[in-house]
């Protein structure tokens, strides 16, 4: 019923810009915080970004400045521009739709940073 689908993932080199698009559909009546998350071989998962109904947004300190967080309501979608690509961003990347005591995951979307 509820779907969440990323896109935008790709390989890019050192210092490469991509953007991140994902989108809810299905059943998706109110969206409390939309958020993206990662996940590196070996490591665990981790915020990168989160933005909550008020507005407020949440950056994980390793991509202020260089990431960017946004949402169209009406369309049930967040993005996420990434800038000033490292290497160390390579991971895969989760979206996460937030409604009324539930959590909805994408499958993920490969984005890999090549040195």
């Amino acid at each position: 019923h509820v779907q969440v689908v990323e896109s935008g993932g790709g390989l890019v080199q050192a210092g490469g810009s991509l953007r991140l698009s994902c989108a809810a559909s299905g059943s998706i009546f109110s969206i409390n915080a939309m958020a993206w998350y990662r996940q590196a071989p070996g490591k665990q998962r981790e915020l990168v970004a989160r933005i909550i109904s008020g507005g407020g947004i949440n950056y994980a300190d390793s991509v202020k400045g260089r990431f960017t967080i946004s949402k169209d309501y009406a369309k049930n979608t967040v993005y996420l521009q990434m800038n000033s690509l490292k290497p160390e961003d390579t991971a895969v990347y989760y979206c996460n739709i937030a409604v009324l005591s539930h959590d909805y995951w994408g499958q993920g979307t490969q984005v890999t940073v090549s040195s």
